[in-house]
């Protein structure tokens, strides 16, 4: 049987990198093809290349056997070809009609746009694809799983056959990720085929029909699931075996260390974002935040770190009164943080690795003697950051933008690490990462909870949360609905809470 996509010899070069070398990929008719590569693999590159976002600079694309030309996104779907970005590409305050048919437009009698038709086409694909959306929604008030239903009928109403799934699972429930593979089997039963790029070895085992990982730019191999195993992946994805299952010893409680009662926070449009939530950390405890993106936890995290003051409540860091206090002042105390946007709250990505490692204590000594920072201090500082927490990177002195989104992350957790820390805030720690990075970040967490460190770690990673926390509270519409010990907890419990199923 011919493949209906065939991608052959594919190459992609920016300034100084080898994205895709020579790739080779087929998709065939009704398929679920999973694409795994750890960060800067070339993945997002090759896809972006399908989808008419990149021009390649060698190779051919096929669809149903015959060479086509792709070098815009509007000449994807001309050929069969959708793409579901990781951010969807929504305008919240349009109802799911407008949405759908922006930039394909229809007009009835005297010029007037027609939303009859459309509506009625949208409700046709929701009912054969068991997709459940209502066409006069506004996009705003429907949940992070519906929304993505929107943009996969966005791709079925322009009548794309194979759809191209960008980190599908990233924001979902486990319910809805549940749900998320019975539409996408459902498509592909009609049908339909299916990439999808994740970086969840679970997941594609459960429900990929062929696998094919790419590392360095190239492809390593391609398998299917019965053939394959998390472990195995994991090394071809890393070029090394990976230790997936953390070694977490017995939590040795101590104190509190972070207490916060009655907290009330305003969002950017001073809507409450966080409800009346009161909760502690103890040292020597890894407290896991769990609950879906947008319900509070970055509003939260916020007012912890001094971010932001919130409108209502107490918090108390170490004994002292932290309510209205400022970054500075929260740091000192022994606070640290891992920002859930590392590049715009973690680093300044034009400045050195070197000045990075140093960016909440360059006022102190021995980088700075009395109001002059110490050129070599910095250095030899950052030296030994990048020796102890494994920094990838030909020189401390090249900008900190230039590296890998991991070893970015290596740089802040290095930086929060290498100074005496009673508290820290680790907001979505893992967030991009490959599967090295990961294990890496974990085993670093794991460090500081058995050496007494309080830990606050926010995630909506289901996996990460239950892997590494003692305790487990839930976020659901800025409240904490329950709280409950990680041991003996179960994903499918976890995962009704998230979704404010209190019942749980």
């Amino acid at each position: 049987m011919k493949p209906i996509l065939e991608l052959k010899g594919i190459t992609k070069r920016f300034p100084g990198v080898l994205a895709n070398d020579k790739i080779d990929l087929t998709l065939n008719k009704g398929e679920i093809h999973a694409l795994l590569g750890e960060n800067g693999a070339g993945k997002s590159t090759l896809m972006n290349i399908l989808y008419g976002l990149y021009d390649p600079d060698e190779g051919e694309i096929f669809v149903n056997g015959e060479k086509i030309s792709v070098s815009s996104p509007r000449d994807a779907i001309s050929h069969g070809i959708g793409m579901v970005h990781q951010h969807f590409m929504l305008v919240p305050v349009f109802t799911v009609t407008d949405n759908v048919m922006l930039g394909d437009e229809t007009t009835r009698a005297g010029g007037f746009l027609d939303r009859k038709s459309p509506a009625a086409r949208i409700r046709e694909i929701s009912n054969e694809y068991s997709l459940e959306v209502d066409p006069n929604s506004y996009i705003r008030d429907l949940p992070v799983g519906v929304q993505q239903r929107v943009e996969i009928i966005k791709l079925l109403y322009r009548e794309a056959d194979i759809l191209i799934l960008d980190e599908p699972t990233a924001v979902l429930t486990p319910q809805e990720v549940d749900e998320l593979f019975t539409i996408m089997r459902s498509l592909v039963d009609s049908g339909k085929s299916i990439i999808f790029i994740t970086h969840k070895l679970r997941e594609v085992l459960t429900f990929a029909d062929r696998i094919t990982v790419i590392r360095g730019g190239k492809v390593i191999g391609t398998t299917t699931p019965k053939d394959a195993n998390q472990n195995n992946l994991a090394a071809m994805m890393v070029g090394r075996d990976v230790l997936l299952e953390v070694n977490k010893k017995p939590s040795e409680v101590k104190d509190k260390v972070l207490e916060v009662k009655d907290l009330m926070v305003l969002d950017d449009l001073n809507h409450v974002a966080v409800n009346k939530v009161s909760f502690d950390v103890r040292g020597g405890e890894i407290l896991g935040i769990a609950g879906v993106q947008g319900n509070g936890q970055t509003e939260l995290v916020k007012a912890i770190t001094g971010l932001s003051h919130p409108v209502e409540g107490k918090m108390n860091l170490a004994g002292q009164d932290i309510t209205r206090a400022n970054p500075r002042t929260i740091t000192e105390i022994g606070s640290a943080h891992i920002p859930e946007d590392r590049q715009q709250d973690g680093l300044v990505l034009s400045a050195t690795i070197a000045d990075n490692m140093v960016l909440n204590t360059y006022y102190l000594e021995p980088i700075a003697k009395n109001v002059v920072i110490q050129e070599d201090k910095v250095l030899e500082n950052a030296e030994m950051i990048i020796d102890n927490f494994d920094v990838r990177t030909p020189s401390p002195l090249i900008p900190v933008g230039s590296l890998s989104g991991g070893n970015q992350q290596k740089v802040i957790v290095g930086r929060e690490f290498s100074r005496p820390i009673k508290f820290l805030v680790a907001a979505q720690p893992t967030r991009g990462l490959d599967v090295g990075s990961i294990e890496y970040i974990h085993n670093r967490l794991l460090e500081k909870r058995d050496d007494g460190c309080a830990i606050l770690l926010v995630s909506t990673e289901l996996d990460e949360i239950m892997k590494l926390s003692d305790r487990i509270a839930v976020m659901f519409e800025g409240e904490i609905i329950a709280v409950v010990d990680a041991e003996g907890a179960r994903k499918e419990q976890i995962g009704l809470l998230m979704a404010g199923v209190v019942e749980a």
